[in-house]
């Protein structure tokens, strides 16, 4: 059974989050399920909801309580580059660029992006250790 079945995220413009999300999610190998009031991406039975906000309010800031960001498993060096320069070219912001994060371990490969709403996801390679 996986650790989490679904996650959902309030963002401030749904079309505009969507329109940043869409191509990150289908290039992870996710399809996109939209609602009346809610955008999601699934592989399997794991889920990433998007919900419309209730109410303006500003752009949720790393280092506060609440989220930090959302890790993805990925296979390779080149498949992390692949997917740091869609998600750039989507519309989100590169907070790291990729590169190799010896402090977890030394293959450990990773880039960090934020969408227009402070969500932050990772994109990480990080090999058996040998």
């Amino acid at each position: 059974m996986p650790l989490f079945d679904h996650i959902g995220i309030t963002v401030s413009d749904l079309a505009r989050s969507v329109a940043q999300f869409d191509p990150v999610m289908s290039a992870l190998g996710c399809t996109r399920q939209d609602a009346d009031d809610s955008v999601s991406w699934y592989r399997g039975e794991e889920e990433l909801i998007l919900f419309p906000a209730r109410e303006a309010s500003a752009p949720h800031r790393t280092g506060r309580v609440g989220w930090q960001h959302l890790a993805f498993a990925i296979d390779s060096r080149a498949e992390v580059d692949r997917l740091h320069a869609i998600a750039v070219k989507a519309g989100w912001t590169a907070v790291r660029d990729p590169k190799t994060y010896a402090r977890f371990s030394d293959g450990y490969y990773a880039s960090f992006v934020e969408d227009d709403n402070g969500i932050r996801f990772e994109f990480m390679f990080n090999p058996p250790r040998t």
